[in-house]
């Protein structure tokens, strides 16, 4: 995050409150909201992109029908407790409400399937990025397109629809994300920004739109199945940062704040998904830069110099929220099962009479892992809770394994628990660094890094490149969309990586870890290890 606030010379801090409280109250305050697989969160910012406030709601996945699932309804009500929540934030900061804003951007996990019926009525149950059923699409698409599709992206889902002769394929009248249903209903408009398009339908690299090969010969090949269906009717207009998505409905405004205080008539930008707010919120939008975003799920994007060889089965090709060709790494399971350990040990020091705040506990086992051995005293751990398509694991099935002669000590305890979190990531990132690309950084976010010195050493190691971790790390895609919004608002006639680079990020702090010799040592020995035991993984999962 900037520090233009504290440069432009506001002042006492009950100046820059005061300042605050002005860009509020005239609307000029834009939001960002995101809806994270875990947390809906509300980021408020300035006309400087510093955060002005924050809300958050906590929510959670259902497994209904072996289906990874979340309801509209959970939807709706998540995000008006997410803006509550930061309006009550904003009253507590600067005694003031929110009437307007200048400008709003919505972010979700990416990929997934939403079907519509023509009447606007939801199909079947929203299934999420983290499903693993649409295998058999999958595959017959990667081979038919020539272009790796990820089981997850919304293609493969309708395709897998139309194998399975689902009765609700002859109803779909339109396809769209989450962050597009969210857009939508705030707006009335069916858009997507091109990142979050290109995790439906694969981005043709000139054009910055659905490829129209693909679009063809998809219809060519439903026709005998699905004679009426033509995909692209299908899906929503597809936008570049900087363009307008659309404005703030009455309706849409009642969706957000039912206490009728917000007005009308805000600029929505495009609608993007976290992994483009991810490169926004750590500015890595230019060729040999990367990210790395982990949260429930994990995964780098690095924005590539030229297209890849091969097609990998690891390896999506998505775009940047400008529309410029990225390689994602994407890993269905990231911190969920680092967190379950982190709640059993909260929970014993609660019960030994000595309660610590969770972030305190974090705290001290982050600082703990620090002291382990190198290759983690040989332990492993798997964080699979669900199937992961790069390992090729169906199903997942959390694991800690160690031999008789491992040294089982809390701190190879966890070193192994958060090597465990980079191991598939880095089983993928080592194919795209097979392909001769080249990274200069990775930018990582999410709380994992909110302990300074631990996390990001070991990812530093786990992918042999220098990792930074920026201020605004564990606020992530909220504030990206936010930032992506302010893009939009401003009419800027620079392209996106120099407004960053100029309006956002200049004098930005960052700390950056390199890569130690003796850590990528020591992860490689750990990482070979892992990638052996995934046979035990794999047995677990077939027999329990």
């Amino acid at each position: 995050m900037s520090h233009a606030d504290d440069q432009a010379g506001w002042g006492t801090t009950e100046g820059l409150r005061e300042a605050a409280r002005t860009t509020i109250a005239h609307g000029r305050a834009v939001l960002g909201i995101e809806l994270g697989s875990t947390r809906i969160k509300a980021c408020l910012i300035g006309e400087r992109s510093q955060v002005l406030a924050a809300g958050g709601h906590e929510w959670e996945n259902r497994f209904v029908d072996g289906v990874w699932t979340y309801t509209l309804e959970d939807v709706e009500s998540g995000l008006q407790e997410a803006y509550r929540d930061l309006v009550a934030d904003v009253r507590l900061r600067y005694d003031v409400g929110i009437e307007s804003l200048a400008a709003i951007g919505v972010s979700a996990m990416m990929h997934g399937y939403l079907a519509f019926g023509a009447d606007g009525r939801l199909l079947v149950p929203f299934r999420t990025w983290r499903n693993t059923s649409t295998g058999p699409a999958a595959a017959a698409l990667t081979e038919l397109l020539g272009v790796n599709i990820p089981m997850r992206w919304s293609i493969a889902h309708l395709y897998q629809a139309i194998l399975d002769e689902e009765p609700h394929v002859k109803d779909v009248a339109a396809l769209t994300t989450l962050a597009g249903f969210v857009h939508q209903r705030l707006t009335g408009r069916a858009v997507l920004g091109v990142g979050d398009a290109s995790g439906m339908v694969p981005i043709d690299p000139r054009t910055h739109d659905y490829d129209e090969t693909v679009l063809q010969r998809f219809d060519e090949l439903v026709a005998d199945r699905a004679p009426a269906l033509r995909l692209r009717a299908l899906l929503p207009e597809v936008l570049e940062a900087g363009a307008e998505g659309g404005r703030l409905t009455a309706s849409g405004a009642a969706l957000l704040d039912p206490t009728g205080a917000l007005r009308e008539g805000a600029l929505l930008c495009p609608p993007e998904g976290d992994a483009g707010t991810g490169m926004v919120a750590t500015n890595s939008v230019a060729p040999r830069e990367g990210n790395v975003s982990v949260g429930t799920s994990v995964f780098a994007m690095v924005v590539l110099e030229g297209p890849l060889e091969q097609v990998h089965h690891e390896i999506d090709l998505v775009t940047t929220p400008a529309g410029d060709p990225v390689a994602m790494v994407h890993c269905n399971n990231g911190a969920s099962e680092l967190a379950a350990w982190v709640g059993l040990f909260t929970r014993f020091a609660e019960a030994s009479g000595t309660a610590l705040a969770t972030d305190a506990v974090y705290e001290v086992l982050f600082r703990e892992a620090l002291a382990g051995e190198g290759d983690a005293g040989g332990l492993l751990a798997y964080n699979l809770l669900a199937g992961e398509p790069i390992a090729g694991l169906r199903e997942g099935r959390p694991l800690v394994l160690r031999t008789p002669d491992s040294r089982f000590t809390l701190a190879n305890f966890m070193r192994a628990q958060i090597y465990g979190v980079f191991g598939v990531l880095s089983l993928g990132m080592r194919v795209l660094a097979s392909e001769g690309v080249r990274l200069e950084r990775m930018l990582a976010h999410g709380g994992l890094f909110r302990t300074p010195g631990v996390a990001e050493r070991f990812l530093s190691a786990a992918l042999a490149a220098p990792v930074a971790v920026g201020e605004q790390a564990a606020e992530g895609g909220a504030w990206g969309i936010a930032v992506l919004a302010a893009y939009s608002a401003s009419h800027a006639q620079l392209d996106l990586a120099r407004y960053l680079d100029d309006h956002v990020f200049a004098g930005a702090e960052v700390r950056t870890v390199e890569p130690a010799q003796d850590d990528v040592a020591a992860f490689t020995a750990f990482l070979e290890r892992y990638r052996t035991g995934l046979a035990v993984e794999r047995s677990a999962v077939e027999s329990a």
